[in-house]
């Protein structure tokens, strides 16, 4: 069978370096594989985070070539024969040790959205196309890849005041819910800070789920915040809806 190099990523956040690897490769390996080979040939202390290895539980989130991708589901015969297959943790991210890294501000962040919230006595009926419309941010499988390559996160990193792309796909899919009455618009504009999103669509090219994620959730989002805050007709017309409530 043939080989392939892995230059792999060993060390935490205070210290690391890279150490090449040779292993044999098969038909149809990802690159999960060829860490587990690697494991159990020379380095049984290299540390990977996985579970499902079928692309749905998003733990192995890391970055092969310098590209946020799940080792999971990137096949070794999608890389370049001839070059070396760089494999390292994500760079948004502390490491905790080789390809592992702290995600937990994540879910801290995640705390912070106001949850589902349908009126009292709803009747628990909607129209498909809404359905429709929030079905696809609900096949989000948390693996933070656009977390990680988001550059507000990444190089400016804003972790005090943005929330980035996974939460705003998380807040779509409640706030644009037909039943849901929470008001998330104020979360939006002051803590979640979606103002700071120039909507390069980093985040939307590297989910494995292909969620549109700029498109359908983010996009939206900045417009209703928008009409909100910013709109000059919108905020005339509400000014005029107090005076006439108050001269009541």
């Amino acid at each position: 069978m043939p080989k392939r190099i892995f230059n792999i990523f060993r060390g935490n956040e205070a210290e690391g370096e890279y150490h090449a690897y040779e292993t044999e490769i098969s038909d149809g390996m990802v690159v999960l594989d060829a860490l587990r080979h690697i494991q159990a040939e020379s380095a049984p202390d290299l540390a990977v985070r996985w579970n499902c290895k079928a692309g749905k539980c998003g733990s192995c989130g890391a970055e092969v070539n310098g590209k946020p991708m799940l080792l999971c589901m990137t096949r070794v015969s999608s890389m370049s024969k001839d070059k070396i297959i760089t494999v390292s943790p994500m760079k948004a991210f502390p490491v905790i040790k080789d390809l592992v890294n702290d995600v937990s501000w994540n879910y801290e962040q995640n705390k912070k959205i106001a949850p589902f919230k349908p009126k009292e006595g709803t009747v628990w009926k909607m129209k498909q196309a809404d359905v429709e419309r929030v079905q696809e941010f609900r096949k989000c499988i948390e693996c933070n890849l656009c977390q990680n390559v988001c550059h507000v996160l990444r190089t400016h990193k804003k972790f005090n005041e943005f929330v980035g792309p996974r939460h705003f796909v998380r807040v779509a899919s409640l706030d644009m819910h037909p039943l849901d009455t929470a008001d998330r618009i104020p979360f939006l504009k002051e803590k979640a800070g979606i103002g700071y999103c120039n909507i390069t669509k980093c985040c939307t090219a590297v989910c494995p789920e292909e969620i549109n994620i700029t498109d359908n959730a983010i996009i939206p989002l900045k417009e209703r915040v928008a009409d909100r805050f910013y709109d000059p007709i919108l905020l005339f017309l509400r000014s005029l809806r107090k005076i006439f409530q108050s001269a009541k």
